[in-house]
């Protein structure tokens, strides 16, 4: 067995909060180093490049959160660690720099505004991740919020789930815009239609298999199934379990579902899901997805009428705590309270009134924080980097935003583009599946060692999902920007993988005017129609 595997054997991962007052008394050097593996079933991570400091991640399902519990993220950060809040692309929220001896009082403060930190790290299954627009875009066909919130409800905290052979990642999502990476998951469900008993029902088609990690980027395979939504957290739990007692655990590397998929192929695995169901299982249903990608960043008609939400780009994810609790802040001055995380660094206020939308769009933090980004900054997305991950080889955030900021005055025309950031082979920014897409290493310079990448280009998740291919390797960090220049124009998406008989493309928001003055709230609608692209 793994070390890991003996660790889990000795002692389920759940049990650890038991301990976490005496370690507070004790302080950090008194843990154990299996106990520094088990704080990880509550998003508690040691990392090396900050001995005694610990990162906590907040499990948000679906990114859907409140202004108070963001204003109180926040506080936390500011408190009682250096006031950086991290936006993950999956959802969640990192806070760092956090002591021992103050995560009672932390974890107590947590879970006062009902949010937990537990199963966001190691053999769990991590943040359920589904549309951030979820009940609002006007051409979903079902909204998986519930579904979400319901599967996650019957995992947390259930010892059934709290030792799998690696971590598991999925997804639930009724959009029908490639907005969540559906193919990178161990188990995503996609927005689908059948026809059952002579009624058309809307409902999901089941993918497994995807991953980023260990070993490359994996395209999720269909497992010809359809579920309706009230078979949504039946079978996705049988299907963990089935993964819980089958998957590898003997080498980590070889442990996610997709090496199991591989090796059953997907009938005998559809065939033993069923076997656990005790049922036969509704064949795939048609994908309702389109060609169409989008962050749901920019302002957009929701389907409720006199509504829109605004999607506001959050560089590289990373936001100092002031500024998180003056988006808050506007959150209650314009919407309903509500704010919702995306996986692409970026966070929606949702039910923006008509009238108050022309004011919003004038706040200075919405300025900063733009809902129009460059083409470049749009789709810009960073792992954690060096600074605060041992995994990575180079400090991956700073160095996003520099190569961003010079590309964008010598990119002004290009259409947008998805450029992610990853420190390591991990994969945590997504580097596989964007257009391009920059792997963090080192590299030996006459005699300095500097940091450097390697370049990927055309990858893709969707309907039409594609692999990325390393064009460029061993790039100087300092001399990327002039690289990506010439780069970039001759590996757009459609050059690298053209759709037959489709146009892929890429939802471009523009800009909104300033509300207009003292203008009845028809005719501020119909000024607003006239203008969003609906």
């Amino acid at each position: 067995m793994s070390k890991i595997e003996l660790l889990k054997a000795k002692r389920d991962g759940l049990k650890i909060k038991d301990d976490i007052n005496r370690f507070a008394k004790e302080g950090w050097e008194s843990i154990s180093e299996e106990d520094i593996h088990r704080l990880k079933w509550y998003g508690l991570f040691l990392r090396n490049p900050t001995p005694g400091f610990f990162m906590l991640r907040v499990r948000i399902p679906n990114g859907f959160s409140s202004s108070h519990q963001v204003r109180a993220l926040a506080c936390i950060a500011e408190i009682y660690g250096n006031g950086v809040i991290d936006i993950t692309t999956r959802q969640q929220v990192q806070l760092r720099h956090l002591k021992i001896e103050n995560i009672p009082q932390v974890f107590d403060l947590i879970e006062e505004m009902g949010l937990t930190t537990s199963q966001t790290g190691m053999d769990n299954v991590r943040n359920i991740m589904g549309c951030p627009v979820a009940g609002l875009n006007p051409k979903e066909r079902v909204d998986a919020y519930s579904l979400v919130k319901d599967l996650n409800e019957h995992i947390l905290d259930n010892p059934e789930f709290s030792n799998l052979p690696r971590k598991f990642n999925i997804t639930v999502s009724g959009c029908p815009d490639d907005c969540v990476h559906a193919e990178t998951q161990d188990l995503a469900l996609v927005p689908a239609i059948e026809e059952k008993g002579g009624n058309t029902v809307y409902g999901f088609n089941v993918l497994v298999g995807g991953k980023l990690g260990s070993g490359g980027y994996r395209i999720a395979t269909p497992l010809d199934v359809f579920l309706c939504p009230d078979e949504v957290v039946e079978v996705c739990s049988a299907l963990i379990l089935l993964y819980r007692d089958h998957g590898n655990r003997d080498v980590r590397s070889k442990n996610r579902l997709a090496f199991l998929i591989e090796g059953w192929g997907e009938e005998k695995f559809r065939s033993a899901l069923e076997g656990r169901v005790g049922r036969l299982l509704t064949r795939a249903g048609v994908d309702l997805r389109g060609n169409e990608k989008s962050e749901h960043i920019g302002a957009y008609r929701q389907k409720q009428k006199l509504m829109n939400y605004v999607g506001l780009k959050i560089p590289v994810g990373r936001i100092q705590s002031d500024k998180l609790k003056g988006l808050a802040r506007l959150s209650e001055k314009y919407g309903n309270e509500e704010i919702r995380f995306s996986h692409s660094n970026s966070l929606v206020i949702p039910n923006v009134p008509d009238k108050k939308l022309g004011d919003m769009l004038e706040e200075a933090l919405v300025k900063e924080f733009s809902y129009n980004p460059s083409s470049v900054l749009r789709g810009l997305v960073s792992c954690v980097g060096s600074d605060y991950c041992n995994l990575a080889a180079i400090e991956t955030k700073s160095m996003a935003l520099k190569v961003a900021a010079q590309l964008e005055g010598k990119l002004p025309d290009t259409a947008p583009i998805n450029m992610h950031w990853s420190g390591c082979p991990a994969g945590c920014g997504n580097h596989l599946v964007a257009d391009v897409g920059l792997l963090g290493k080192k590299m030996r310079r006459g005699n300095e060692v500097i940091e450097a990448v390697d370049i990927y280009m055309g990858g893709r998740t969707g309907i039409d999902p594609k692999l990325s291919v390393k064009v460029m390797e061993d790039v100087p960090c300092d001399q990327l920007a002039e690289v990506l220049e010439f780069v970039i124009p001759y590996h757009t998406r459609e050059k690298m993988h053209p759709i037959k008989g489709k146009k892929y493309s890429r939802r471009r928001e523009s800009p909104l005017p300033v509300k207009p003055k003292k203008q009845t709230e028809k005719q501020t609608e119909n000024n607003v129609l006239e203008e969003i692209k609906i």
